[in-house]
């Protein structure tokens, strides 16, 4: 039996209010901001928070699934545009991969949930199995026999009755270590094939025995596989974005190199390659002349961000990227690497000196990031689920929900003290000279806490304050559950724009949808992530003279 750790049980729960919200963006139209003449939109994202799994239906249409985005988009690869979405409506949560049978139906798994579920050819929903989370691939025989696999989770290999009607049959469980197989596909010799994502090498297995065998090998980190007509086996390598296909002499040859961070691929009927980017949300066509974009990639799910050296730096979780304040230009991204990537999965970014402050709940870790060199120079782990964290003289400030306090920590991870513990749910911190200003996302709070602990309420009233900043004596607050920006300043508060509203949090106290909606000041202008339509939003600020003070206590 799987051993669900405290941050794999909120990822599960939190996955399920992402997903339970996500079909809202739909009803919600940015295009005219009410109360927000003047927010334009600054710089476009991915059309999907991340792409995963792919696969052709019998209709021709590609079918993508989004673990973040909690949904399985339809997509018109001719057209270049989703023509229908499944989410949670719909009873889909949280899809890995997504594979069809003979009939037209299709099924998915839920990394997190443990879920294997299907829509029947007649629109029924059906769920077949519920295992430990982690089941991720999923294929269908020829002759419609299901099975599935588990990867970072768990290690398992499973034949899954599509019906549900009898238990899943346990094919392998130490194909590990932490990974089963990934991506998988049939061989024509009748054998299942699959990377083994810490070993760098590709294995098949006799799903009759569970007898296994190397097929390839001296990959970087090999996500997928998948065989085109002629019987050619394909590799996806993530970890170097190389698509490698093995010929028949054993030779292996790099047809296409993406970026890193790649997930999935798939063939259609005339053997084209479509491959999807899990970081970047991106969904791209292989040519015989090069790579043609079908959907682009780009920001996938926003959080805080910060101004860096004239630009703008956002932890976008699969991400880390830097975009030019003044023209939106791409200027360089950092992707994760599941397991590999010494950033991790970043939901929050502050400054650090000429470096930069990453904070992660998911990996329960800060770490120093040297933007130059992508170097990890410092990382405090084993945090009780941290969510925004700054430099603070010689210390590390850090917003817990764990157990909702304002904590400081030295750099070898070791608490110095908890400088308040008087939170419904400490969120977003910044300084503002030798202070601290935190928002309380239950309370509907903005306080200040000095070095001694000593802690003000500076605004209350609020719904649900996530993102903050300062400009002068004027204060600006992002309201995760109504998507308004306020202006606060010594006469009185005003809605000054109204963007989409956040995903809500698992439970109140916990960090709302993997990430908080951030706002950033740069030359009399504020910036806003919208997680819901993947951007950033620039809004002129009222002219602030130099001579103002700082926000008042």
């Amino acid at each position: 039996m799987i051993m669900i750790n405290r941050t794999q049980l909120l990822i599960a729960l939190t996955l399920f209010l992402i997903g339970a919200c996500a079909d809202k963006s739909q009803e919600v139209t940015n295009s005219s901001h009410q109360g927000s003449a003047t927010a334009t939109l600054f710089k476009s994202g991915a059309e999907i928070s991340g792409v995963n799994g792919i696969h052709f239906g019998p209709d021709g249409m590609l079918y993508a699934t989004s673990v973040i985005g909690s949904t399985i988009s339809v997509v018109d690869t001719q057209a270049k545009k989703i023509v229908s979405e499944y989410g949670p409506n719909q009873g889909v949560f949280g899809p890995d991969d997504v594979a069809f049978n003979s009939r037209g139906d299709f099924f998915w798994t839920s990394i997190l949930t443990g879920q294997v579920a299907g829509f029947l050819n007649d629109g029924t929903l059906v769920t077949a199995a519920q295992l430990g989370p982690g089941v991720n691939p999923i294929t269908f025989s020829d002759d419609d026999r299901l099975f599935v696999s588990q990867c970072f989770f768990d290690t398992g290999l499973f034949e899954v009755d599509p019906t549900g009607a009898t238990p899943a049959r346990s094919i392998r469980d130490d194909l590990g270590p932490g990974c089963g197989l990934n991506g998988m596909d049939w061989g024509p010799d009748g054998r299942l094939y699959g990377p083994r994502w810490f070993n760098g090498e590709v294995i098949s297995v006799d799903v009759e025995t569970g007898e296994s065998r190397t097929e390839a090998s001296g990959f970087n980190v090999p996500a997928a596989v998948k065989f085109d007509s002629m019987g050619r086996l394909h590799i996806l390598d993530t970890g170097s974005g190389d698509v490698i296909r093995r010929e028949e002499d054993g030779k292996q040859t790099v047809i296409a190199t993406l970026s890193t961070g790649l997930d999935n691929f798939a063939f259609d009927d005339a053997d084209n390659l479509f491959v999807s980017s899990y970081a970047d949300g991106f969904i791209s066509k292989l040519t015989s002349s090069g790579v043609e974009e079908i959907l682009p990639g780009g920001i996938s799910h926003p959080g805080a961000l910060v101004i860096h050296n004239d630009t703008i730096v956002i932890a976008d979780i699969q991400s880390v990227r830097a975009i030019d304040a003044a023209t939106g230009e791409d200027i360089w991204t950092l992707r994760n690497i599941f397991q590999f990537a010494p950033i991790g999965t970043a939901t929050a970014v502050s400054n650090h000196g000429p470096d930069l402050l990453l904070t992660s709940w998911l990996d329960n870790s800060v770490k120093v990031l040297n933007p130059t060199s992508g170097e990890i120079t410092l990382s405090l782990t084993g945090l009780n689920i941290p969510v925004s964290a700054v430099k603070f003289g010689d210390q590390y400030a850090v917003t817990l929900h764990g157990d909702n306090t304002l904590s400081l920590f030295n750099d070898d991870g070791s608490i110095v003290s908890v400088l308040s513990d008087d939170f419904g749910a400490p969120t977003h911190v910044i300084t503002e000279g030798d202070r601290l200003l935190v928002s309380d996302r239950v309370r509907g709070e903005i306080v200040s806490i000095d070095e001694a602990g000593k802690k003000t309420v500076l605004l209350d009233g609020l719904d649900s304050p996530e993102g903050i900043a300062v400009s002068g004596s004027t204060l600006y607050i992002y309201e995760g559950d109504t998507g308004q920006i306020k202006r606060h300043d010594a006469s009185g508060t005003e809605v000054i724009a109204t963007l989409n509203s956040g995903s809500p949090a698992a439970t109140p106290a916990q960090p709302p949808s993997m990430v908080f909606n951030g706002l950033t000041v740069y030359k009399g202008a504020l910036f806003a992530t919208d997680e819901r339509e993947r951007a950033i939003y620039r809004i002129p600020l009222r002219h602030t003279s130099s001579k103002e003070t700082r926000f008042a206590q």
